[in-house]
């Protein structure tokens, strides 16, 4: 796909800054509120000036949540071509950098599309379905949180605070965590209830939370990561492996020449919300599985450290599920092998 026009996008909160190249070269900067208003005034501003076509223009941007949604719903509603690229890829393929500010940024993302619009990935609209999971999973992430952080300070209080005062404090706090728990009584209700309408959706979470030791939240977690863009639940990534990496299970090796030699360690770079949820089933699958756990109990007595272990533990759980995806059959705990 060739494009003339390159617009590289800053989004904040309140504003959008836009910065447009044509052959390689900044020819227009334009700052406007962040709303459907705003977006149809610069593109209107690029038609009278510069003749702009939407269908030889490319929109890069970065990824900045619920921000994006004025946007991503307006350009996509004109379908044009949308580059929705991570802020730290970018960051690193712009070379060195001194100063900051929206107008600066939004010009380097607009060179970032320029000169690797060979490698473009384009953005597509995820269901409606997935849109919704992947809000309420937002939703019952900040509950748990906020019912964490009441129960963490009245625990903490125990040691230092008098029997009378903390008393006081449990009951001051008592009917905040009885209201969180039945919001997220009924966030998970309404989960189950969205899954459930949906034939595929439902069909990928039986599929998934029949593997040992994944439950329907990890499963949820995963369904969202797995759809990137419409219909594409466990298409766009199609290997294991790459989902493992993507999850930050997969150790990398840190050596060069004689001098480094690091050790084989996972990377910070990936999906920590995943890597945390894929860690606990983890645990649970050593508790409940026999397989895993004569494994991990195996690897342990012959000297392997045990945190080395229990991410191995998690990439088997990845190769269960794209297994179990891949041959559309829920995990038998004890399969017959048949010859050929």
């Amino acid at each position: 796909m060739n494009f003339k026009y390159f617009i590289g996008i800053d989004v904040s909160k309140k504003t959008l800054d836009f910065c447009l190249l044509l052959t390689g070269k900044t020819i227009l900067h334009l700052q406007t509120e962040n709303n459907s208003k705003g977006i149809e005034s610069f593109i209107d501003q690029c038609k009278q000036q510069f003749d702009l076509k939407l269908e030889e223009s490319l929109f890069c941007m970065e990824h900045t949540g619920i921000y994006n949604y004025p946007l991503l719903d307006y350009l996509s509603g004109k379908l044009t071509s949308i580059w929705l690229e991570s802020a730290l890829h970018i960051k690193h393929s712009s070379g060195l950098q001194r100063g900051k500010n929206d107008k600066i940024d939004a010009e380097r993302i607009a060179l970032y599309a320029f000169r690797n619009q060979d490698d473009v990935k384009l953005w597509h609209p995820t269901r409606q379905v997935i849109k919704e999971l992947k809000t309420l999973t937002a939703l019952r992430l900040r509950l748990i949180n906020a019912k964490k952080q009441l129960k963490s300070s009245l625990q903490e209080g125990k040691e230092f605070l008098d029997k009378a005062l903390q008393k006081k404090m449990q009951q001051c706090c008592q009917q905040s965590i009885k209201a969180l728990d039945q919001d997220l009584a009924k966030v998970d209700k309404q989960l189950d209830k969205l899954i459930a309408s949906d034939e595929e959706l439902n069909r990928l979470f039986n599929l998934v939370t029949s593997v040992q030791g994944i439950g329907a939240v990890t499963a949820r977690e995963i369904l969202i990561t797995t759809a990137r863009r419409p219909g594409n639940e466990f298409k766009d990534f199609t290997e294991a492996k790459k989902y493992a990496c993507y999850a930050g299970v997969v150790p990398f090796q840190h050596q060069s020449g004689t001098s480094v030699r690091g050790k084989t360690r996972v990377s910070h770079l990936a999906n920590k919300t995943v890597k945390t949820l894929l860690h606990m089933s983890a645990l649970s699958a050593i508790r409940n599985c026999e397989e895993l756990r004569d494994y991990y109990q195996r690897k342990v007595a012959e000297g392997k450290n045990k945190m080395s272990v229990i991410n191995a533990v998690r990439n088997k759980l990845v190769l269960r599920i794209f297994a179990v995806v891949r041959s559309n059959q829920k995990y038998e705990k004890n399969y017959d092998y048949s010859l050929a």
